[in-house]
């Protein structure tokens, strides 16, 4: 990638500050451009060589910024002016709440991570994330101990929730830092270990907790709602698949080819578990509509087929 398509791309992702419509350039050897031209970081560098690059290649900077060939940020500079920027926007990220306007600079926090992996500090960086993302989870995970059990499938969903909802603006922030540090060094994703943070802070110690109330909810219609119940389903799925052997039945319900397909002997008791489950909205005071057209003594009769069948599977 050459230096006037390196800028641009820093330019597209400076001018979209939530990322939403970032996509990656294909994979290149060089390294990460400088900010885009006409921000407080333009042409900002010393053709330094990053500290995290296979080969030790050189940034690509643009011819102008000899007068920043001193600018080095010292350790004591990163402790004390860049990463207090950079733990004040995770908290913000962290703890907003869906909709809530953040006001950070996208541009400035981005910058700042530019400029660290640039000088060398994104091993301490990376420390420092992991650090205080993980501080912030043994929170949480002592929050939902003290919840009562009526709030504790609605407070680990809000929390799941949050926690997912704040990777989206936290992983583009650190893009350098991931791609020329923790991708190339660690041979990991930003992601992947943020999630993984989540799964052994939180779900993990809370999942043999979590599930029987699970199971109780759904066998007690209605006492949680079905989005809720469906989000912490998949959000578990997502975390760790093989949890799908706690409750298969339940998985089923929502994430697509956990059972196997059904058998033919199987198809009496899928009825059987309709009727059920019809008797029961019925007496939650759901109708079904007009029945002027059905016989009586229809109302609960399972109609269907063998090739329709295989789509209840996940009533198992």
């Amino acid at each position: 990638m050459d230096e006037e398509n390196m800028e641009e791309e820093a330019a597209v992702l400076l001018q979209d500050p939530n990322h939403n419509n970032w996509e990656p350039r294909p994979e290149s050897p060089e390294l990460p451009s400088s900010p885009s031209p006409g921000s407080p970081d333009a042409g900002y560098g010393c053709r330094k060589r990053c500290d995290s690059t296979p080969g030790k290649a050189l940034l690509g900077i643009s011819s102008n910024t000899s007068k920043f060939l001193m600018n080095i940020i010292t350790v004591d500079e990163y402790r004390s002016t860049y990463w207090p920027k950079l733990e004040s926007a995770i908290d913000q990220l962290l703890t907003q709440s869906p909709g809530d306007y953040i006001p950070i600079s996208y541009e400035q926090i981005y910058s700042c991570v530019y400029k660290c992996v640039c000088q060398q500090h994104s091993e301490q960086m990376y420390s420092d994330l992991m650090r205080k993302i993980t501080s912030h989870l043994d929170r949480v995970s002592q929050e939902l101990q003290m919840c009562s059990p009526a709030q504790y499938i609605e407070r680990f969903n809000l929390a799941l929730g949050q926690y997912m909802g704040a990777l989206h603006s936290i992983v583009p922030l650190f893009i350098y830092m991931n791609k020329f540090y923790i991708e190339t060094k660690l041979n990991r994703d930003l992601k992947d270990d943020l999630i993984k943070l989540f799964t052994d802070h939180v779900a993990d110690k809370h999942i043999y907790s979590l599930m029987p109330l699970l199971l109780e909810a759904q066998s007690t219609p209605f006492q949680i709602t079905p989005s809720t119940m469906a989000s912490i389903v998949k959000g578990l799925y997502t975390l760790r698949p093989e949890w799908v052997q706690l409750a298969p039945t339940l998985f089923s319900k929502f994430i697509p080819n956990i059972l196997p397909p059904a058998m033919e002997s199987e198809l009496q008791d899928y009825a059987a578990q309709d009727q059920k489950l019809q008797r029961e909205l019925m007496q939650n005071g759901f109708n079904r509509g007009d029945q002027s057209r059905k016989r009586a003594g229809d109302e609960l009769t399972y109609i269907g087929s063998s090739s329709s069948c295989s789509s209840s599977q996940g009533y198992r």
